[in-house]
Parts: C-alpha cells; structure tokens; sequence
C-alpha cells in the first residue's frame, strides 16, 4: 500500500474560501438545473471597459509577450505613483510600488516579508474573509477586534489599543469595507493615527480597493495621506478589479516604504515573477484613460445598492446598517438564527438563494449580500430572502 502524503502544517491549516464555496456549490445546482438566484457575487458584472481591451490587444499585436521586470513595468510603477501622488495625496516615486497578481499578492507578499512566527496582526471585524489566513501562512496569530451592527460596525479604538502587544507587528484597515460597505470617515482615520504614533512599531496596512464605489455624499481617505510623518509605516494596497471590472487581469499593487517594496519584489520574483505583460499596458490605459467608465459604474451600483438596501430594511427581522461604499450590503439575521452557515445552506437548497455567510467575515449573525447584479436579480433574492424567513 502506498505511503500516504503528509501535507505541511501550513496546508493543514488553511480553510477553503467560503465565499467560492458557496459560488460553487449554486454554479453546481444551476447546472442541475435548478433555478438559482445568485446574490454572492464579490466582482462587478460589467465588462472591462474597450479602451482598456484595446490597450491590451495592441500590446499583444506590439509583441509584449515577454519577461517583465518581476516589480512591475515601468511606465505603469510611475503611473500608479503618480495617482497615489496626486489623487489620494500620498507623496509616491515609482520605487515604492510593487505591481502584484490582484490585490490578493500585494497583501500576501507584505505579510510575508513583514511578518515572523509568533507576530500578531489586528484585524477588525467584519472583516475580508482572507486576511486571516494570509497571517497564518506568515506564522502570525490574527487578533480579532469585534464590532456589531448596532453601534455601526464602529471600531472601537480603546478596545483596539488595549489589544496591544509587545508581538503585536500589523493592522489592517479596510476602507470602504467588505462586507460591510463601511466608509471610515477622516476623523475616524485621524483619531486612529494617534494611536499608532503612541506604538512606535505598529505598522499599518490600508486595503484601498473599493475607494470608487461610494454612496452618494461620502468621500475616501487614504490612511497615509492623513498621516504623512508615518509614511514609513504605513502601506497602501489597491488594484484594477473593482473600480475598472478587471478581476480576471489580476492586477494590484503595493505602495510604500522602499525596502519593503524591494523585499516584496524580491519574494514576487521567486514565485510568480512578473504580471502578464500586455494585461499590463491594459492596467496602464487604465490609468491614463477617461474615468467616465468608473464613474458611470459606481453610479450603477449607488442606485442597486439603494434598492438592495431599501429592500432589506423592508424584511421584519432584518437588521441593515446601510452600507456606504463597496457592492455589498451585510444585513444581521434574526436573533433565532445564530448560525450563518447553516442558514446559507437552507437558504441555497430550500430556495435556490446564494448569499454568503457571515461567519466567513468574523460575525456569525449576518450574511452577505451582493448588488453587483441586475435589478431583477435583486428583487428576486429579497422575495426569496424574505418568504425563507417567515418559514420555519
């Protein structure tokens, strides 16, 4: 009898993304044939704008098919530090950006080169389902600083400094949120800088990659432009996905201290090397191009997400803190239903309804609930929503 395989303790421990999960398992029943109303969806539904498409088309007629510089291209490095400059007003050279695969790279390359065993990063709850896991496979511990709906999904800053520790190294600020759709407001980040100037080894990274899906009436802030004497502890992580419905380029970036982005370089171009040449000249049109496309999207999403919300606010029993950015709204279910799992699973066999689980973000007691779909779509998964809950 063949020996079994033993797999490493950091693959052992690591959990399967439950929002694919979920999106699988529908993807699954749909092919069944059963009728399946899908509000789990973490991308936009639009197509990628054609003058970014054109951008990479030419490229491949232009033969840039080849090795890249594993940091990035150049053009585009300079491009993204020019936005950071003088769009979020965070002062940026070229050598301080990392071009990664998505957003995903750029947050797994820093807790990489951050990050030792034994190291604690803090992450607000709600929070991106893969944060956690990320740390683990640094060796970190994640502590988690709870918030609920009630008080707004608020972080408590006296709860989150009395959660240092000498190991504590990173925390991660997630601005607009998933899945909440929480907008962190300037006084907010402000009030949280002076908490990181009383830690001087407390670093800090910003996940930027909703900042232009936002409510009517709110305004994104970087964390490092209203902290310019921390520049060298604060990181800016950000991409194509979202703002520009380029989620299958797999294109993000990594900003801030030099030495790190030499560092995250250096492991990118022991993985993965460069990102796909043309994508990138796509990427770069991006940037270069018209922002008509991005505003036109977020303007779609400001008026689904109000139908999304003012539908839930609707159902009895719902608890909604109305979201303020991003694409999801994260409802809290009735206080009889204490597990989120369980729920999503009736929710997708008794009434073909996809939507994911809270626990998945650190609370247990919500779901999530996606308006990157059509209006249609949206009505059906409230009605679903809303007669799975009067059942037993």
């Amino acid at each position: 009898m063949p020996t079994p395989t033993v797999l490493s303790q950091r693959a052992e421990a690591l959990k399967p993304s439950l929002t694919l999960e979920i999106g699988a398992r529908a993807k699954a029943l749909r092919n069944e044939g059963r009728d399946i109303c899908s509000l789990s969806a973490g991308e936009p539904d639009f197509d990628t704008p054609a003058f970014i498409v054109d951008a990479a088309r030419k490229a491949l007629d232009d033969g840039i098919t080849r090795y890249g510089p594993a940091a990035g291209d150049p053009e585009l490095r300079a491009a993204v530090a020019e936005k950071l400059s003088t769009e979020n007003g965070i002062p940026t050279r070229p050598s301080q950006v990392l071009i990664t695969n998505g957003g995903k790279q750029a947050i797994f390359n820093l807790f990489q080169v951050l990050l030792n065993p034994g190291d604690e990063v803090l992450i607000p709850a709600p929070f991106w389902l893969s944060y956690p896991d990320m740390a683990a496979l640094a060796g970190a511990r994640s502590v988690v600083i709870a918030s609920n709906p009630e008080e707004g999904f608020r972080l408590d800053l006296a709860e989150l400094e009395s959660r240092i520790t000498e190991r504590t190294r990173l925390l991660v600020l997630n601005t607009p949120g998933n899945p909440t759709g929480r907008v962190m407001s300037r006084a907010e980040l402000e009030a949280l800088a002076e908490l990181v100037r009383r830690h001087p080894r407390l670093l800090v990274m910003s996940d930027e990659i909703y900042e232009f899906l936002l409510a009517e009436g709110q305004e994104h802030h970087s964390f490092a432009a209203l902290a310019p004497d921390l520049a060298e502890r604060c990181f800016t992580v950000n991409g194509f996905a979202k703002g520009w419905a380029m989620t299958g380029w797999r294109i993000g970036y990594l900003a801030g201290d030099e030495t790190v982005i030499k560092a995250a370089s250096a492991l990118q171009s022991q993985s993965t090397s460069n990102v796909c040449s043309f994508a990138q000249r796509g990427a770069l049109a991006a940037l270069l191009g018209k922002r008509d496309c991005v505003i036109e999207m977020a303007e779609s999403y400001n008026r689904r997400r109000t139908l999304l919300t003012e539908g839930l606010q609707a159902i009895d029993e719902i608890t909604l803190l109305p979201p303020q950015g991003a694409f999801y709204a994260f409802p809290q279910l009735p206080p009889r239903i204490n597990d989120s799992m369980k729920f999503c699973r009736r929710a997708l066999d008794d009434a073909g309804l996809a939507v994911v689980p809270g626990v998945a973000f650190g609370a247990d007691r919500c779901i999530r609930l996606s308006c990157a779909v059509s209006d249609e779509t949206i009505m059906d998964g409230l009605g679903r929503l809303e007669r799975l809950l009067r059942t037993p």
